[in-house]
């Protein structure tokens, strides 16, 4: 059976420089066995209700501005799978959760980034579902819950955020060896709750982890990791590291 994976996928320069994010994500991969399909969560794709994505050949969209020409050259040609689509809207439905199919919906960089190291040929089927990023974790939690049984058809889910995102506060010189105290305290607070497994504080992260609200302004890039848990519970370390000071590039894998 495949795991659940929650990746922080930094900037969308790690397409072209993937540090010591990428070795791990391709690592990761390669331990694996090989998926039948993925279906993402990305933080890259907020909506007030549940779509799906269900085109059969996605575009790959460069959903970002002012980076060096060549990341715009990238494309991930992955191919959809519409019948899976169809397959994640029914078992929302089944756990009351009311969902549609987006047959226009592209690629965004929280997926194709990730992906483009993990699985370079781009010959697995993708699947985007999209963030109700108003609704809180315990929504994500139950939507994973609800998705659980997809890992034993072959189909990797995964969650892609990030476990720290204040891109306000970032030290554009700060070389991979500095850590922001601020966002290492949050950052080991969540570690150890997911390794306590103690849900009920992490969903409640806003009050009780250390300076919450200065790590995540918005709850978008976290919330995918309420996904990754609710789909599988027994929590490990793939990777843990920080970028331009206070940008967490920890990977989590649920089995």
């Amino acid at each position: 059976m495949l795991p659940s994976i929650f990746i922080s996928h930094g900037s969308p320069m790690l397409a072209l420089e993937p540090g010591a994010s990428g070795p791990a994500l391709t690592q990761l991969a390669a331990e694996l066995p090989s998926p039948q399909a993925i279906l993402v969560v990305s933080a890259h794709w907020e909506t007030q209700d549940l779509r799906v994505s269900s085109a059969a050949q996605p575009c790959t969209w460069h959903d970002f501005q002012g980076f060096p020409r060549p990341l715009y050259q990238i494309q991930y040609p992955a191919p959809g799978q519409p019948e899976l689509a169809a397959q994640v809207v029914e078992l929302l439905k089944d756990a009351g959760l009311a969902a549609q199919l987006d047959p226009e919906r592209p690629l965004d960089h929280g997926v194709w980034v990730p992906l483009s190291l993990m699985y370079p040929q781009a010959d697995i089927p993708v699947v985007q579902l999209s963030l109700p990023s108003q609704r809180g974790p315990a929504m994500q939690t139950h939507i994973g819950q609800a998705l659980a049984g997809l890992r034993e058809q072959g189909v990797l889910l995964i969650g892609s955020g990030s476990i720290t995102h204040n891109l306000g506060e970032l030290d554009w010189q700060a070389g991979p060896e500095v850590v922001t105290p601020w966002a290492k305290a949050f950052r080991d607070w969540v570690v150890e709750q997911l390794e306590r497994g103690d849900e009920a504080a992490l969903h409640d992260y806003l009050r009780q982890a250390p300076q919450a609200r200065r790590n995540h302004p918005s709850a978008e890039h976290l919330l995918p990791l309420f996904f990754a848990r609710g789909a599988a519970q027994h929590f490990s370390l793939v990777h843990q590291g920080f970028t331009l000071g206070a940008l967490g590039m920890d990977i989590y894998r649920f089995d």
